[in-house]
């Protein structure tokens, strides 16, 4: 025989309030325990680079940053030691690839043996960007698939899960067997440029390959797109750009990316903009690697703004006057959340 509610049974209507407010309160402080319980179970560790970023990933979601020491012998080896309990715990461990590349690496593969052997249910890699990204396909005779061999890497070391931004690539998901979750900058930057209200816009691709990226902003801001006819040579970093296929005379032109190295491709797009009369130039990209001369090209370039996510720590000599930095670590908590949560991700993308 199924059991009344207890409220039911009491005669007096200020005693019926009475009882489901207690009623009540009791299920809250239940589902609030259980919400603590869940998150007390990660645990959210720093790369040495990845700390910064870490922080910002634990204050969003109100939980302490793990202990752990990461430090280099005289004889050049790396040695991890995590300093608190993971037994059984789900565990998050946070890396860039701030260069040296190959030394992030290694520190990560050692992080995650040592998480695995301190008995972790679970170790998920947080890479916002992902290393070797571009090496993603055998183009050339006798070249390596370096993005596989990452993959294959991280998995050996014991990772059950990694999460990324932005792939070069989104087929290098499927070089995982285990989840690969890729997040993207694009909406960020979307609230970002359209908080500014600029009027006659055209959105750039730099080449075809990014036109379907292109298209998608265009969508987004209700506005036109050119694009920008380039070739490049097999290994070189120089690109040449010669046209321009649309309108971009007196326009607001922005030109998206998904990572910016060099900026010798981005300089390029720049030239022909200016040539074919663009009125202001704006650039947006979720991976800023700046690397060699990027910095005195956007400094001394026509770019009015360069916007850039912090998937790679930016140093403050790098941070000059027309760049910006914006920080991903919210959306890299709120997947946490979510997972731990178990709820689905999807809706990150639909916000």
């Amino acid at each position: 025989m199924r059991q009344k509610c207890p409220i039911g049974n009491v005669p007096n209507a200020t005693q019926k309030a009475l009882y489901f407010f207690a009623f009540y309160d009791m299920i809250m402080l239940n589902f609030d325990r259980k919400e603590w319980i869940k998150m007390n179970n990660i645990k959210i560790f720093a790369c040495p680079t990845a700390e910064e970023f870490t922080r910002e990933i634990c204050d969003y979601l109100g939980v302490e940053m793990g202990k752990i020491n990461h430090q280099k012998f005289s004889n050049d080896n790396n040695f991890v030691q995590v300093l608190e309990t993971v037994r059984q715990k789900d565990v998050y461990i946070v890396q860039t690839t701030q260069p040296p590349v190959n030394e992030r690496i290694m520190e990560l593969l050692i992080t995650i043996d040592a998480i695995k052997r301190a008995s972790a249910k679970n170790v998920n890699v947080i890479l916002p960007y992902f290393p070797y990204s571009r090496s993603d396909k055998k183009d050339q005779p006798r070249v390596p698939v370096t993005a596989k061999l990452m993959a294959q890497l991280l998995e050996a070391a014991g990772a059950t899960r990694v999460m990324t931004c932005d792939l070069h690539n989104p087929a290098i998901q499927a070089y995982f067997n285990i989840n690969c979750d890729r997040l993207t900058a694009e909406y960020l930057l979307e609230d970002y440029f359209k908080a500014k209200n600029l009027e006659d816009m055209v959105i750039v691709a730099t080449d075809a390959g990014s036109s379907k990226k292109a298209y998608k902003y265009s969508e987004f801001f209700n506005c036109p797109i050119a694009l920008v006819d380039k070739r490049r040579d097999a290994n070189d970093d120089r690109a040449i750009a010669g046209t321009i296929i649309g309108d971009v005379k007196d326009k607001n032109a922005i030109i998206f990316d998904d990572e910016i190295a060099t900026a010798g491709s981005m300089m390029e797009t720049v030239k022909v903009l200016q040539k074919f009369g663009a009125k202001n130039i704006y650039a947006g990209g979720t991976h800023g690697i700046l690397s060699g001369p990027a910095i005195e090209r956007i400094k001394h370039s026509g770019i009015k703004e360069m916007v850039v996510t912090n998937t790679v720590p930016v140093p403050e000599e790098k941070r000059i006057d027309n760049i910006t930095v914006l920080s991903i670590a919210p959306l890299f908590a709120e997947t946490i959340k979510r997972i731990n949560e178990e709820r689905p991700l999807g809706e990150l993308f639909e916000m």
